[in-house]
């Protein structure tokens, strides 16, 4: 029942036979194996750090902080006082609302390619949000951690093929970030107001095209089942008008941070529908176990609770290392370990410095970013002089170029699989884009945008002419934190 009223669901979206964009095996049929070494593909996708903020100290290994004579990083930011140099960070709690990611603060961060505006950027954050900040927090945004903070990460980046040139897919927050991962364009979205993700792509997401030719997927996430389930009962239109009645709390004080970045999982950041609830969405105890048995599906995406074990401020870092090392273990010493490929990255940089400016990109469509899309022009109209404060917030906060012809900062990214190269940095330019084109490649399916079209897959990480190097899986460091031990 659950797959015909699926079936039923994507013919509702309408979405094109074609994307018209070839596919890598044009003379083999859509859904072919290519890549048969590799059966399941996981995707762990953590919360706001930059590559510099995370592995910048990393010893001897990419591209991190460029250090001094006495060891330390030699990059600074201009500030009100002169030069703030970055600095190693003396908690793992982090502060609450800085630094910021929001669309503005991220172009105020790039200032047109010198990455001298992180200091700036924190006062794009209002002052309320800065009143738990040490000296208003300014100093943040240059902080970092190391090896003594994150273990585990610094062993995964010491042992298996690291990233050092993975950049989140355009300068801004999560939500954007995380739909280049899943369609391949943000459609316009700036913003993480969830009220304003009511839309949906023109050729859809890569979980439309898996289902097309019958790949299995999963969105494993810590929401309870029965929550998810009821908030789709009245199927997918019913969401995307509820998300827009929402969208006028956003213009009442009180629910503001109610509603900002109230995510639930990937998958829900375009309207999902019963039957693709009750399909592919499972518990993180239910990836525990799949892993532990080898009943990965094909494709998966593991997100944390983003309240708690996501990495994002204010949480303490070491949670989440904690969440994601027991992921990485379950997976290494799972059944279906020999056929796995799995990726650890963030979805952006979280307002965190990193000294490589982001490259140019291209854009995967004619659709410009849309400020305050949710609400009809004759509301804002009506509802501007009533909210001034809060209406200006909105619009400050997505100030900046419209246009996705470039991508964000740096972000940490580790390739983890037998198949890897041992003692291995890849330095090709990936971006979450880099995840479509990889499936895309194993299953010989055409480009959802021209992002995805240009896009590099992460192949040169691995090595499938010899035997796998990872086969016995390594002994990692244990994290600072145990799982479950908070």
């Amino acid at each position: 029942m659950w797959d015909w009223l699926e079936g039923r669901e994507v013919r509702r979206l309408a979405l094109p036979e074609s994307t018209g964009q070839e596919r890598p095996r044009p003379d083999l049929p859509p859904g072919t194996d290519l890549l048969p070494q590799i059966r399941h593909i996981v995707v762990l996708m953590m919360e706001n750090h930059s590559y510099d903020n995370y592995l910048g100290m990393l010893p001897g290994r990419g591209e991190g902080f460029p250090l001094g004579a006495d060891g330390e990083p030699e990059v600074s930011n201009p500030g009100s006082d002169g030069k703030v140099r970055a600095h190693h960070l003396e908690s793992t709690r982090q502060v609450p609302c800085v630094p910021a990611q929001t669309w503005h603060a991220s172009h105020v961060q790039w200032d047109g390619g010198t990455c001298e505006g992180f200091v700036r950027s924190v006062a794009t954050v209002p002052d309320r949000d800065r009143r738990h900040a040490p000296g208003g927090g300014d100093t943040i945004p240059m902080g970092h951690w190391d090896e003594s903070d994150l273990p585990f990460y610094y062993g995964l980046a010491k042992t298996f093929p690291l990233a050092d040139h993975w950049f989140s897919s355009c300068l801004g927050p999560t939500f954007p970030n995380r739909r280049f991962l899943i369609s391949g364009t943000a459609n316009g979205l700036i913003d993480d107001l969830p009220f304003d993700i009511v839309d949906y792509p023109e050729n859809g997401t890569i979980f439309d095209m898996l289902t097309r030719y019958g790949i299995s997927w999963v969105n494993y996430h810590p929401v309870r089942r029965e929550r998810a389930v009821l908030r789709r009962v009245i199927g997918g239109r019913g969401v995307a008008k509820l998300r827009r009645l929402a969208s006028l709390g956003s213009w009442f004080p009180p629910l503001v941070n109610a509603v900002r970045g109230n995510k639930t999982f990937t998958a829900d950041l375009y309207p999902l529908g019963l039957a693709r609830c009750m399909l592919h969405l499972r518990s993180i105890p239910q990836f525990l176990a799949d892993a532990d048995a080898g009943n990965l599906p094909s494709f998966c995406i593991v997100d944390p609770d983003f309240s708690a074990w996501s990495e994002e401020n204010p949480q303490d870092i070491r949670r989440g290392e904690s969440f994601a090392a027991e992921i990485v273990n379950r997976v290494m010493h799972g059944r279906a370990w020999r056929d796995t490929l799995l990726i650890w990255t963030y979805d952006e940089h979280g307002g965190y410095y990193d000294h490589v400016p982001p490259p140019e990109a291209v854009p995967p469509d004619d659709i410009d970013g849309r400020t305050l899309r949710g609400l009809p022009p004759w509301l804002r109209a009506a509802l501007r002089p009533v909210f001034p404060a809060y209406f200006g917030q909105h619009e400050a906060e997505d100030a900046g170029p419209k246009r996705y012809d470039r991508l964000g900062f740096r972000v940490p990214a580790v390739i983890v699989s037998p198949y890897a190269k041992p003692d291995y940095v890849t330095s090709e330019v990936y971006d979450h884009t880099s995840v479509l084109k990889l499936v895309e490649l194993k299953w010989n399916l055409p480009p959802l945008t021209r992002r995805d079209a240009a896009a590099t897959a992460p192949l040169d990480a691995l090595d499938f002419g010899s035997p796998p190097a990872f086969l016995q899986p390594p002994e990692l460091p244990a994290p600072s934190l145990q799982w479950g031990s908070w």
